[in-house]
């Protein structure tokens, strides 16, 4: 146990980078459509609830008040990364975790720090993390407090004091060179279990195996493990279910590709029916066919599937994306609820709105497919059939011979930020991103680079206001202008986020919020309550609240930090609060953060914020140091050829982590004397893997790393001279 300033630098440059009834608000006579107790005066799970609705039936603070709610009390988390966690609240203790899977514990009425664990992780396995170093939550039971941390071990901690019970290593194959696994989401708890899965099908080109392991939830004895995918052609099937599975990989599978299929968000577990229930990421890698009329299945990638709790057994699967070539992970949180959904009585159902673009409405016990609805602009598919369950494919979907513009982008119309059902109306409320990208094969586009770490042989290329058609080219072939993008939406804009009120039901949009325009804003996760309030925070700093039945906005917060993670509520002493965690990161690492982002005005201190009504003004954090000043750039005689390779060698290995401009990682085109003097100390021998930035001589050569270093130079004289042309006086 650790209870010290947390705060560091991450100077990493080029990282590949069972309760008693009585503790819960009995929620189910006051809302039928409930499937378990919704929370009410605490907070017991990251969902809020184990069905995962993010939902509260508090409603001291509501639609006729929620203009009036203000600072009542913040917490410094010590870091400067992505907050992804959503904390819980029990017995007057609030626990969360951050950053690398560091355990805060905090008194949750004055945010008095009780104490802290860091679990002592190397900052060099940050590489293994495909979207930062997040942490998606921490569980509670009988005492004791579980994570997960990033290097993928978990962790039990005495909720009193902190001090580290047992630990496990949830990893397979730790320490071989192709060892690309972490962990990021937030733990489960069955009856007798903790179970987590990993991360990591986007990387490494193809060597990581997707499952999730159950362990013993008083002892952290290993009990039963789930793969996602079969193993390599001629090895055995660890389970029966895999042998299934195999059949619809077909006969030419590349045996050196371990098949994606990463369980990294949403998990969860319905105690009627002892299921496990979760989905499934990306085939890896993601072109796999020459074209559309070769694909294949490839299960149990991009699905949902649900096992028994005891065994490890399947008991239903269903498959959102078949043959995934556009990197259409299936593990967006799950919401439990009991529905008419298709006619007829109530049923108890899971719900989940894909990152594909569809709402999918399942039943809980069987997997059968109910409904399946765009909630989202998409057109890579005109529909899913609901007789076969598979989505009817449009010639967008096809980006084998030449670049499509496809809807949803990677990214995902939703991802993992949490949605929320309210059971009072009836309401999936959705954080959407409505956007686009341009999907190219690597192969035949007749670019630059034949691979790009992180998207292998394809890219996804987000067409915002960075969008730059003649650089883009010249690495990746021809491309559409944004002018022929925009034709597809008239006057709507390319990329925007939209908070969506969705009817589970009457399967339709009931009322939306636009959050962001022009670019990706990395928005929030989202929290209703029975106050008839929607409460969601966004990358420009603000916390909004809606009124939940209509949409109109009730209040507005500045934070003066990005918020990405939900928030909670939670009622002490007669008050309640509402919880939210902010810090600027996850995916959005890799790309430079724009003027309208809060992150690029003010440090990005990650800490918990808590309102309640009556409040004050939230305190600002410091403002961001000047990130756009080019320290002067040592000499270079490097060819253009050099700095040609350099740039698409930089490209293809550090953009995944570094960009220009102001962010979460270093900018690589301003770095100062002293460490243009040691970089290859840096990226070949590991000079600063205390940092967080480990060495890659598996990945680029000497050579490699010289023109890199020569296309960083170039870039860096570049803005230096024209900086300097700028201050000179006329």
């Amino acid at each position: 146990m650790i209870s010290v300033s947390l705060r560091r630098p991450m100077l990493g440059l080029l990282c590949a980078c069972g309760l008693a009834a009585s503790s819960l608000q009995a929620g189910l006579p006051a809302f039928p459509s409930a499937t378990h107790p919704v929370a009410g005066d605490e907070w017991h799970y990251v969902g809020g609830d184990e069905a995962g609705t993010w939902f509260s039936s508090l409603a001291d603070i509501n639609d006729s008040n929620a203009h009036q709610l203000g600072f009542a009390w913040a917490y410094d988390m010590g870091t400067e990364r992505g907050q992804e966690a959503t904390p819980l609240v029990i017995d007057g203790v609030m626990y969360t975790s951050g950053v690398w899977g560091i355990v805060y514990a905090l008194n949750a009425a004055t945010g008095e720090v009780l104490w802290t664990f860091h679990p002592g992780i190397d900052p060099a396995s940050a590489r293994n993390a495909c979207c930062d170093t997040v942490n998606r939550g921490v569980a509670v039971r009988g005492g004791v407090v579980f994570v997960a941390s990033e290097d993928g071990r978990l962790h039990a901690l005495d909720a009193k004091t902190g001090a580290e019970k047992w630990t496990a290593d949830t990893i397979i194959g730790r320490g071989k060179s192709t060892y690309t696994y972490a962990s990021t989401g937030a733990v489960l708890l069955t009856s007798d279990s903790v179970v987590i899965g990993n991360s990591g099908a986007d990387l490494g080109d193809g060597s990581t195996r997707g499952y999730i392991s159950a362990w013993d939830i008083k002892t952290g004895a290993f009990k039963w493990r789930f793969f996602t995918v079969p193993p390599p052609p001629g090895q055995p099937f660890e389970h029966p279910e895999l042998e299934m599975a195999a059949k619809s990989w077909g006969p030419d599978h590349d045996g050196r590709y371990q098949n994606g299929g990463t369980v990294w968000d949403g998990l969860s577990y319905d105690a009627e029916t002892d299921q496990i229930v979760f989905g499934t990421a990306n085939a890896s890698p993601y072109s796999r066919v020459k074209s559309a009329a070769e694909r294949r299945d490839d299960l149990f990638n991009a699905s949902i599937v649900a096992v028994n709790a005891k065994t490890g057994r399947m008991t239903w699967f269903y498959q959102e994306t078949p043959g995934d070539a556009w990197d259409y992970d299936a593990v967006q949180k799950f919401i439990f609820a009991n529905l008419p959904v298709g006619g007829g009585a109530p049923r108890r159902v899971v719900m989940q709105a894909s990152k594909n673009g569809f709402f999918y409405t399942l039943d809980l016990k069987t997997g059968k497919l109910l409904a399946a609805d765009a909630f989202a602009y998409v057109n890579w598919a005109k529909g899913v059939d609901l007789a076969t369950g598979r989505p009817v494919f449009t010639e967008v979907a096809d980006y084998s011979a030449s670049p499509k513009n496809v809807y949803p982008s990677w990214a995902g119309a939703h991802t993992w930020n949490p949605m929320s059902f309210s059971p009072q109306t009836g309401l999936v409320y959705i954080p959407t991103v409505d956007q686009p990208n341009v999907m190219v094969n690597l192969a035949t586009n007749k670019g630059k680079l034949q691979h790009l770490e992180g998207f292998f042989n394809a890219n996804g290329i987000i067409p915002d206001d960075t969008y730059d058609e003649a650089t883009l080219s010249r690495l990746f072939g021809p491309l559409p202008t944004k002018a022929e993008l925009q034709k597809e939406r008239g006057k709507t804009s390319l990329v925007r986020e939209v908070l969506k009120a969705w009817d589970p039901v009457a399967r339709k949009v009931v009322w939306e919020q636009v959050t962001s325009d022009r670019n990706r804003g990395y928005d929030g996760g989202v929290l209703s309550t029975a106050g008839n309030i929607v409460v969601q925070g966004r990358g420009d700093g603000t916390l909004r609240v809606y009124n939940a039945t209509t949409g109109a906005q009730l209040a507005s917060i500045q934070t003066g930090s990005h918020i990405m993670a939900a928030p909670m509520t939670y009622r002490i002493g007669g008050v309640q609060y509402i919880a939210v965690q902010v810090g600027y990161g996850g995916v959005g690492i890799s790309y430079p953060i724009t003027p309208a982002d809060i992150a690029y005005r003010n440090r990005n201190t990650n800490r918990i914020l808590v309102f309640k009504l009556g409040g004050g003004p939230v305190p600002q954090p410091e403002l961001r140091p000047d990130p756009f000043t080019y320290p002067a750039p040592p000499p270079s005689r490097a060819t253009a050829a050099k700095i040609a390779h350099g740039e698409a060698k930089f490209t293809e290995f550090c953009s995944r982590c570094h960009m220009f401009g102001p962010g979460v990682t270093p900018d690589l085109s301003r770095l100062p004397r002293d460490i243009h003097g040691m970089f290859n100390q840096i990226v070949l021998g590991g000079a600063l893997a205390g940092n967080g930035m480990a060495p890659m001589g598996d990945m680029v050569s000497r050579y490699d790393v010289d023109a890199i270093h020569a296309y960083l130079i170039d870039t860096q004289r570049k803005g230096y001279l024209a900086q300097r042309k700028k201050a000179a006086p006329n």
